[in-house]
């Protein structure tokens, strides 16, 4: 066998191994990074799924969501306390996740008996879902939002996020003056809506993302 057809193995042997592990990248869910990534990788429609528009979509609303969490500890509005709006009083993202228990916000993920960060079944199944997928073939949409979330999980963790807050410059919500910054979400649909001052962001304000929809608060004055 030649030698240049030698190199041509290897390099091909090369790209295999490259692709393999470039499909899905998805940390334990016992660790904090992991179990953030798959609060994200649940409230985020995939192909196929309700809500479903495009990767674009679907990863602006993992960010946006990252976003609600982010706000409910670091960036609380002027005459509101945190306990209003997160329903619990802390710095940990986790606690903000889970507060509530499975029925809390964020559905489905809660504290078990022992303290530890837990979800319902359907969450572990759905991912499983994803994660067979993501595996088979060419990586594709499945494997590209699968690292999306993980990748801003870690950002998150290691002491950032990697884009801006597309709510923060909302200042006007048909004619009411909200604080800018959503601070929940919920599924799109109209009877939803966590009531109390939250007010829902509209259309106009990209207010729907990977069909779900985002709330900023009234302004207090």
């Amino acid at each position: 066998m030649k030698f240049s057809h030698i190199c041509l193995i290897i390099v091909i042997l090369l790209m295999q191994l490259t692709n393999l592990h470039a499909k899905t990248t998805l940390k334990p869910k016992n660790t904090q990074a992991g179990y953030i990534a798959r609060l994200l990788l649940n409230e985020a429609p995939f192909p196929g799924e309700r809500g479903w528009v495009s990767e674009d979509d679907s990863e602006a609303a993992m960010l946006a969501i990252l976003w609600v969490c982010h706000g409910r500890i670091h960036h609380i509005p002027l005459g509101y306390r945190q306990s209003q709006i997160a329903a619990v009083r802390t710095t940990d993202i986790i606690k903000v996740i889970t507060v509530g228990g499975v029925k809390g916000q964020c559905d489905g993920f809660y504290m078990d008996a022992n303290g530890s960060a837990s979800a319902v079944p359907r969450v572990h199944k759905r991912i499983d879902y994803l994660l067979n997928i993501a595996s088979k073939g060419k990586p594709g949409k499945f494997a590209r939002l699968i690292n999306y979330a993980q990748n801003l999980a870690d950002s998150y963790v290691d002491g950032g996020i990697l884009a801006a807050d597309r709510f923060a410059g909302v200042n006007i919500v048909q004619r009411t003056q909200v604080t800018g910054r959503a601070y929940s979400w919920m599924t799109d649909k109209d009877c939803y809506s966590p009531g109390g001052n939250f007010i829902r962001i509209p259309n106009n304000q990209s207010g729907s993302l990977g069909g779900n929809r985002f709330f900023t608060l009234r302004k207090i004055k």
